[in-house]
C-alpha cells in the first residue's frame, strides 16, 4: 500500500494517487476515510485529472495515534503529503471538517501548491454558539452527543443515519440501497474512538471566520439546504458571506451525505470546477496578472445555477 511517514511525528498515512492532469486532493468527512470517495475519485481520474485521496490520521488504513486531531496538525499532515507528491496548482476539496482542514492548510502553508478550493458540506466557519455567533449550536448539547457516541458508537452512528442521508420517503437518501447505506455507516466505525471524539471537538470549537475570509484562491461552495450535520444557515450561508466572490451551488432538499445521495452530480461539479478554475488561472497568468489580484476568490462558473 502507498504510505507516507510524516516528518513531524512519524505517523504513517495511506494514500491513493490515480490518473494524470491537474491534481485534485479529496479531504474526508470527520470519521470517514478515503473510501467515501467511491464515486467521485474514479470519475475525476478517468476524465483527465490526477486524483489524490488519503486516510486522515486515526482513520482507515493510516496509523491511529493518540494525538494530532487539531487543525494545525491535520493541515501539516496535508502539507507533508502535498510536498511528498510535489503537487502544484492543486484543487483542495474539503468535505465537512475537511473544509476546515483545507482552510487551515491555506492559512498555515499558503497557496504555493494550491490553485483552487472546494468546500463541500463544510463545517466552516464556526459551529459553536458564542457571544458573537448567537446562531451557533450549544456546547452542552454537543458534549452530550459526544458522551452518547463514546458510550455506544455503533448505535450512535446508526441513529444518525437518517439525518446524514436525509429523512423521509422523498429524500434523496431513500433511493440508496440498504447495502450502500450500511457500507457507508460502517466506514464511520473504521476509525479510532479517540479520533472520532477529538475531530468532532476540533470542527465544533474552532473559529475559522478570519481564515475563511482570507482565502485568496478560486473557491466553490457546495451545500445541501437540508443538511443537519453542517446546518445550511450556520455553515454554508456564513461561509459564503465571508467569500462573496466564491461560486455557491445549493443542492435543494439535500442532506449531509452528498457524496452518496448526489454522487454523480457532485463528481461532475467538482470536475467542471477543476477544469474551469485552471483555465481562469492560466488566462490570468498569460495576461501578466495574478489570478487573485483583487485579494478575493475568483468567481468560477461551472455551468450550473445556484439552485
Amino acid at each position: 500500500m502507498p504510505m507516507i511517514t510524516l516528518p513531524h511525528d512519524g505517523t504513517r498515512l495511506f494514500y491513493n494517487d490515480w490518473g494524470t492532469g491537474r491534481p485534485v486532493v479529496l479531504l474526508n468527512a470527520a470519521m470517514l476515510n478515503s473510501r467515501m470517495w467511491e464515486f467521485q475519485a474514479p470519475h475525476l481520474a478517468a476524465r483527465g485529472l490526477r486524483c489524490i485521496t488519503y486516510d486522515r490520521r486515526g482513520t482507515g488504513r493510516s496509523d491511529w495515534p493518540w494525538h494530532g486531531y487539531d487543525y494545525d496538525t491535520l493541515a501539516d499532515d496535508l502539507a507533508a503529503l502535498l510536498d511528498h507528491l510535489d503537487l502544484r496548482d492543486a484543487v483542495l476539496v474539503g468535505y465537512a471538517c475537511g473544509g476546515g482542514e483545507a482552510v487551515r492548510y491555506l492559512a498555515r502553508h499558503g497557496t504555493g501548491r494550491v490553485g483552487a478550493l472546494a468546500l463541500v458540506a463544510s463545517t466552516t466557519p464556526l459551529m459553536m454558539r458564542t457571544h458573537d455567533n448567537p446562531g451557533g449550536l450549544e456546547p452542552a448539547g454537543f458534549e452530550e452527543a459526544l458522551a452518547t457516541m463514546a458510550g455506544d458508537r455503533p448505535a450512535f452512528v446508526a441513529d444518525q443515519a437518517g439525518c446524514f442521508f436525509g429523512e423521509g420517503p422523498d429524500a434523496a437518501g431513500a433511493a440508496l440501497s440498504p447495502a450502500l447505506r450500511q457500507w457507508i455507516t460502517g466506514l464511520a466505525l473504521d476509525c479510532s474512538p479517540r479520533a472520532a471524539l477529538e475531530i468532532y471537538r476540533t470542527l465544533f470549537r474552532t473559529d475559522q471566520r478570519a481564515e475563511v475570509a482570507a482565502v485568496d484562491v478560486p473557491t466553490l461552495i457546495v451545500h445541501g439546504d437540508a443538511d443537519q450535520g453542517a446546518p445550511y444557515a450556520l455553515c454554508a450561508t456564513a461561509t459564503s458571506a465571508l467569500l462573496p466572490d466564491a461560486r455557491f451551488v445549493r443542492y435543494e432538499g439535500a442532506a449531509h451525505a452528498l457524496f452518496a445521495t448526489h454522487a454523480g452530480r457532485l463528481a461532475e461539479d467538482l470536475r467542471a470546477f477543476a477544469v474551469s478554475s485552471s483555465h481562469r488561472a492560466s488566462a490570468s497568468r498569460s495576461s501578466g496578472q495574478s489570478p487573485t489580484a483583487t485579494g478575493r476568490p475568483t468567481s468560477v462558473s461551472i455551468g450550473r445555477s445556484e439552485t
